[in-house]
């Protein structure tokens, strides 16, 4: 019992540090003057608040507007109209939902799936910078401990919402 208690103890400090370090990359992520430098780092022209959007589009699409606006935590009107500008920018279009026909979903076009393209490699190029000092099995070890943090997050996510 005892064992239990210390292994616990530890958790919870653990815990309080790994949460600290989550808002801290939140933070870091959420800031505007992130996503305009990737703009400028991609060399693409594209209003900062669509940028996320067509990145989550080009990922997980096809995806529901509502699905969206709650992955961006903004509100669906708002997500709408954003998706609406994207489309009228040939980034992405919408079409019928398979699984439920009321649902409209957006997917990535060929242009946007470019402009993506040009995202990620200059992501690659930020990122490269961030883990240089990094020996490749940390890097590694970040990776799969982050997926896996990522996955068990989500489960919990659905485990929640059937409470």
């Amino acid at each position: 019992m005892s064992i239990k208690k210390v292994q616990n103890t530890h958790i919870d400090a653990e815990l309080r540090e790994l949460h600290g370090a989550l808002l801290e990359i939140v933070g870091v992520m959420n800031r505007p003057q992130r996503d305009e430098a990737m703009v400028r780092a991609a060399g693409i022209s594209l209003d900062r608040a669509l940028f996320p959007l067509l990145v989550l589009v080009e990922r997980l699409g096809p995806i529901g507007v509502v699905e969206l606006a709650d992955r961006v935590g903004r509100d669906y009107t708002t997500v709408s109209r954003q998706v609406a500008k994207l489309e009228s920018q040939g980034l992405v279009c919408r079409q019928e939902s398979a699984a439920d026909r009321r649902v409209r979903e957006a997917v990535v076009t060929k242009s946007g799936k470019a402009m993506t393209d040009r995202v990620d490699k200059a992501r690659a190029k930020i990122g490269h910078a961030i883990f240089a000092q990094w020996n490749e099995q940390d890097v590694k070890d970040l990776v799969r401990l982050m997926r896996k943090f990522a996955d068990d997050l989500k489960g919990e996510d659905s485990t929640d919402s059937e409470r």
